[in-house]
């Protein structure tokens, strides 16, 4: 992840292999501010980077910090629309 000032930039998987990176890294921002995660640079997505973000949203939301996840990759929300989460997630 990339700290790009108005943005996280998130790039590579998000998948099992580095999901609990991934989700303590966004934690790392969070504890600092609100966040806008760009998954513009995103390969690959499994159900573990919907868990990802869902952890994300869940820190946010203990913090009172406001999250938004920008540009997600179609199989994304392609298992978002799968699991019927959709409508709960920051898009």
């Amino acid at each position: 992840m990339n700290d790009l000032g108005d943005r996280i930039e998130v790039a590579g998987a998000m998948t099992l292999a580095a999901a609990k990176a991934l989700l303590a890294e966004g934690k790392t921002f969070l504890a600092r501010a609100d966040a806008v995660f760009d998954l513009a640079g995103v390969t690959d997505v499994d159900s573990s980077g919907l868990a990802v973000v869902f952890g994300w949203q869940r820190e946010a939301k203990r913090l009172g910090k406001n999250i938004r996840i920008a540009n997600p990759p179609h199989n994304l929300r392609s298992l978002a629309d799968v699991y019927g989460v959709s409508e709960l997630l920051p898009f």
